[in-house]
């Protein structure tokens, strides 16, 4: 059988903003600030849960990709053949310069498909050097993944990857895909300015690719104003609340008539706000002060409320990566309340609620249903997509 040319970019640096709570990744010192917050680099490793999918394909395979933690480390852990087509211009610290001329650099080799492991600035440099010349996947590593040319999880990626290069035509199609990408400034000012930067042709199959961010579907006043409310009256005294991001979170700390973060996690206790745009060790920090149980073990005094990404379905991983596997595992999934509107559960066209954590494991707990609060008084059982 003719040996296949997978391409490999991993933006070794995507996503280290999330869990320390800087929403984003892009520059230097927002970098440079991450790490010395004590921000691991886990992109490598969401880009070697989606080559674990394509082991069976391993000696069909020809990994191209770049030198060290841009592909090369994680195609030789995974035992792939790999061909080295170029290095970043300064060891241990790439740039998007790096990403895009390992893009043209793949391209030219011929590969088929060129797999990158980043978020929606990664999907924007591999736009700007190989727009619509060749068939792109991305494997979710970011902090805002906005753009319609992802898998829903990096096993999803995997699993699309290998369709795609089995020729197994009949079951996916290429597509249009969206690249979005917002201002990571304004969006840590707590203002979304997304615009549309153009589009990559990405396999697709409808439940293992996401959709794009879809805006205004929070639903009208008087749903969110239900929602809020109900949650609200619904509050245990001494329980700590961590409320993820979101117009909808936001409607349930209004109605306490406390200021939210738009954009943050934001901790209540008592009607009264105990933390404001928190970090995941600043969260881990209030579940051992309030959340009662021991240090390493349940909090029964704690709640995580976290919203529907609108037009994708994610609770988790999307945005709200301080919500971390540490931090869900010390609540307890039992004790995670979804919140959403009916008109945002409409914007998903039926398809399910997704999470995509960083622990696979996790994921798995997490499946099954969930009740929705989705107004006063108002449950909706909804499915949460089991991970490929």
């Amino acid at each position: 059988m003719p040996v296949k040319r997978l391409g490999l970019i991993v933006n070794p640096v995507a996503g280290v903003g999330g869990r320390v709570g800087l929403k984003g990744s892009d520059g230097a010192d927002i970098v440079r600030r991450a790490l010395e917050l004590g921000a691991l680099r886990e992109s490598p490793q969401r880009a070697q849960l989606a080559l674990r999918r394509l082991v069976s394909l391993r000696d069909q395979l020809e990994i191209v990709t770049y030198a060290g933690e841009m592909g090369a480390d994680e195609a030789r852990a995974g035992g792939f053949a790999v061909t080295v087509a170029g290095e970043p211009a300064h060891a241990g610290q790439t740039t998007a310069a790096d990403t895009e001329a390992a893009a043209r650099a793949l391209r030219d080799a011929g590969v088929e498909l060129l797999l990158f492991a980043g978020g929606d600035g990664t999907a924007r440099n591999v736009f700007d050097a190989v727009g619509d010349s060749l068939a792109v996947l991305g494997v979710p590593a970011g902090v805002k993944i906005h753009s319609a040319v992802f898998a829903t999880t990096p096993a999803a990626a995997g699993d699309l990857a290998a369709l795609y290069l089995q020729g197994r035509r009949e079951a996916l199609r290429l597509r249009e895909a969206e690249v979005m990408d917002i201002d990571e400034d304004a969006f840590r000012q707590g203002r979304v300015s997304a615009r549309l930067y153009g589009y990559l042709q990405v396999p697709y199959q409808r439940t293992l690719v996401q959709s794009a961010k879809a805006g205004g579907v929070a639903g009208d006043a008087a749903e969110l104003a239900g929602v809020a409310h109900d949650v609200v009256n619904d509050m245990s005294p001494a329980t700590l609340y961590l409320l993820g991001p979101g117009t909808t979170t936001r409607a349930i700390v209004e109605a306490l008539g406390l200021a939210k973060t738009l954009l943050g996690v934001d901790a209540v206790r008592d009607r009264e706000l105990v933390g404001a745009d928190l970090s995941e060790a600043q969260i881990v920090a209030l579940l051992d002060r309030y959340g009662g149980g021991e240090p390493d073990g349940p909090a029964p005094q704690a709640r995580i409320v976290s919203t529907v990404i609108g037009g994708q379905g994610h609770i988790f991983g999307r945005g709200n990566q301080q919500l971390s596997p540490a931090v869900i595992r010390r609540v307890g999934t039992d004790h995670v309340i979804v919140v959403a509107t009916q008109t945002k559960l409409l914007s998903l066209g039926g398809g399910p609620l997704l999470v995509d954590t960083g622990d696979p494991a996790l994921d798995l707990e997490l499946g099954g249903y969930a009740k929705v609060v989705t107004g006063l008084g108002e449950r909706m059982m909804y499915r949460i997509g089991a991970p490929s």
